[in-house]
Order: structure tokens, then C-alpha cells, then sequence
């Protein structure tokens, strides 16, 4: 019998890495690094992996210059100045916030005790600065999700704390979503009712209908292992698309609802060829070739297409995805792994593998 139940896991192994493995088409075969056959990243001037930023999704340079004076100095007026010049309503602001949120968290990681001190200047030194509270506020939430397990006593007790800070933003800077966008992620956590939920995302798309980053927040409010169900999940996405305005990236959030829904093991032979999946990947190809070439939103919607193209065996058009992204890997689907400059390096690996197998070089490739 133990044999007989070895044999089975063989089998169901087999079923669940064999196709990353071993591909059909264009026969790509693992070999050692350094081979003569190995695909290397770094003939299409991609990023080594240590070098990769995991702060952000894309490059956004007055903001690493400004944390980089933060963070040499442990003076927060830089970072204060940057977010009062940043339109309040734009996505780039919430990914500003969330940048020195989670400069400051990984600081405080790095050396306990010490690290991310100017966010606590910042916070004595000008309590009624709004754009201190928000990034004080996410980086609370940043702070539960890395230092406690979901649901303890600790978990709760850091997201109550944020849920004050939110509320103590959003008075200083009415008409500012993000106070409410990071909220959303304490809704998440603490578990608010489908009507209190509701009422806080009507607080968002008052100030800010379009905003990508907050729909994104909200997706995983609803999807089936938070509060919600595959079916509300989809239904948002599929609403929020339906009504997007012209240019806008809201049209690919069905991409995203559907990797909210991705099981945890996948079965289904062909899923990724499936109509289902790309019915998905072409809305938010067709998403990122209408938006503007300076849509903050962009780069992570091509992130997560290089997941999906690199799983669907669409080696060309995800290398050409990643053209535009390398370098910067903080966005999904990299940001749910424990390390995500690792877990990018592998896809983008296979990328480049898949389309020499299939011809392509560094010179057939357009930059």
C-alpha cells in the first residue's frame, strides 16, 4: 500500500511540474548554468537579479532620489515636499506612499530598533502633515502582513492602529483617496461586512472613479479566500472594465480578478490556452496598447502579463513585456512571493529560453 501511494504522489507530481518543466512546443530542456545551450538573460541588457528594485513596479526617479536623500539623512522633509507636489488623486501618489511605507518596513527589518526613523520624525515632528499619515498608516498595514500571522491578536491590534491613522489622513487632506485606499487592506484584515466595505469604497471612487491602484486593492477584498466569492470577484473586474474610459487600465483588471482566482494547483491541462485565459490576456494587451506610454498603471499590468504569456507559451510577446519593465519587479504577481526578485528571475529565465528555442535572439528582439 505505501507503494501503491508513492507510485500516486510520482504521478500527481509529475502532472503539476511537468509542464514547467518540459515544453511542448520549442523543447525547452533545463540545463546547467553556465552550459553552452543555457539562455542568458543578460545578452538582452536585462538587470541581475541582486540588482533588481523590488520597491516599485516601474521607475519613478524623483521618488528614488527623494528616498534615497531620506534615507542617507533620516530627514523626512524631502519625502513630505515630494507627496505635496504629487496630484492627490493620481495613481502615482498612492505608489509613492506605498514606496516609503515600505522603505521604512524593510529599514525596520533590516535593524530592529532603529531603522525607519525618519517616518518617525516625520510623524512627531509634523503631526498634521497628510502625507505623513498616509505612509504612516501603510506602512501599519505593511507592518501586520510582515511581522504577525493573519488573524492573531498582533495582526489585529496593528490593523486597528492603521485604521485610526487612516482616519487621522483622511481629515487632513480631504478630498485625498488615499487614506482610503490603504484602508482597504485594513478592511481586508479586519474583516469588514460587504456593507461597511461598500461604504468605504464609495469613499474611494468619489474622489478618484478610475483609480487603477484602489481597484486593485479591492479585488482582493472579494475574491474567495478573503470575503468574497470567484463570481463577486469577477463581477467587479468585469464592471469596473465595462465602464472605463477611453486609455484607461481599468480595462485589464479582469486580468487581475482572474489571478485572484487562480487555484492553488492547477489540474487542467491546456488551462492557460484556455478561452477563459485568454479572453483575459487580450483585454489587457489591448489595455496597455490604448493607455498613454506614461500611465504610472502600465508597468504593472505588464508584469502580470509576463506571468500569464510565459505560462500560455507566448515567449515573444512576453519578452516584449519585459523590455519595458526589467529592472523593477515591486508589483504582482513577484510582490506574493517571500522573495520576489527570485521568483521574477525564474519566468523572466524561462522567457528567454522559450523564445530562443523558437529563433529569437537579442537581435530579433525590438527594444
Amino acid at each position: 500500500m505505501e507503494i501503491l501511494w508513492f507510485l500516486l504522489a510520482l504521478c500527481m507530481l509529475a502532472v503539476i511540474v511537468g509542464p514547467i518543466m518540459l515544453r511542448r512546443r520549442g523543447g525547452i530542456r533545463q540545463v546547467a548554468p553556465g552550459s553552452p545551450d543555457a539562455a542568458d538573460p543578460e545578452n538582452y541588457g536585462f538587470v541581475r537579479q541582486e540588482e533588481l528594485d523590488i520597491r516599485m513596479p516601474g521607475p519613478d526617479q524623483d521618488l528614488l532620489d527623494v528616498l534615497a536623500v531620506v534615507q542617507g539623512t533620516q530627514e523626512w522633509r524631502a519625502a513630505s515636499q515630494l507627496l505635496a507636489g504629487t496630484p492627490k488623486e493620481s495613481e502615482i501618489r498612492w505608489q509613492r506612499v506605498q514606496a516609503f511605507a515600505g522603505a521604512a518596513s524593510l529599514e525596520l527589518a533590516q535593524r530592529p530598533g532603529e531603522g525607519g526613523a525618519w517616518l518617525r520624525k516625520w510623524r512627531a515632528e509634523a503631526p498634521k502633515d497628510a502625507g505623513g499619515a498616509a505612509v504612516h498608516a501603510e506602512f501599519l498595514v505593511q507592518q501586520a502582513w510582515r511581522t504577525a500571522a493573519v488573524g492573531t491578536d498582533d495582526f489585529r491590534i496593528i490593523l486597528e492602529e492603521a485604521h485610526t491613522v487612516c482616519g487621522e489622513a483622511a481629515l487632513l487632506a480631504p478630498g485625498d483617496p488615499v487614506p482610503y485606499i490603504v484602508e482597504l487592506a485594513v478592511a481586508r484584515g479586519l474583516g469588514y461586512s460587504h456593507e461597511q466595505f461598500d461604504q468605504l469604497w464609495a469613499k474611494v471612487i468619489d474622489r478618484a472613479p478610475a483609480h487603477m491602484g484602489a481597484h486593485i486593492a479591492a479585488l482582493h477584498y472579494w475574491c474567495e479566500k478573503w470575503h468574497g466569492s470567484a463570481e463577486l470577484v469577477d463581477r467587479f473586474a468585469t464592471a469596473a472594465a465595462a465602464r472605463a474610459p477611453q486609455g484607461s487600465l481599468l480595462a485589464a483588471l479582469p486580468l487581475f480578478a482572474l489571478y485572484e482566482n487562480l487555484p492553488e494547483v492547477n489540474l487542467v491541462q491546456g488551462f492557460y490556452r484556455g478561452a477563459v485565459v485568454t479572453k483575459a490576456v487580450g483585454g489587457a494587451m489591448f489595455a496597455v496598447h490604448a493607455a498613454r506610454a506614461d500611465d504610472p498603471v502600465l508597468a504593472q499590468v505588464r508584469h502580470l502579463l509576463v506571468f500569464f504569456l510565459v505560462r500560455m507559451e507566448r515567449w515573444s510577446e512576453a519578452m516584449h513585456q519585459l523590455v519595458h519593465i526589467d529592472g523593477h519587479v515591486g508589483a504582482l504577481p513577484w510582490i506574493q512571493d517571500s522573495d520576489p526578485a527570485a521568483e521574477y528571475t525564474v519566468y523572466r529565465a524561462l522567457a528567454v529560453a522559450g523564445y530562443e528555442a523558437n529563433g529569437g535572439s537579442p537581435a530579433t528582439l525590438p527594444q
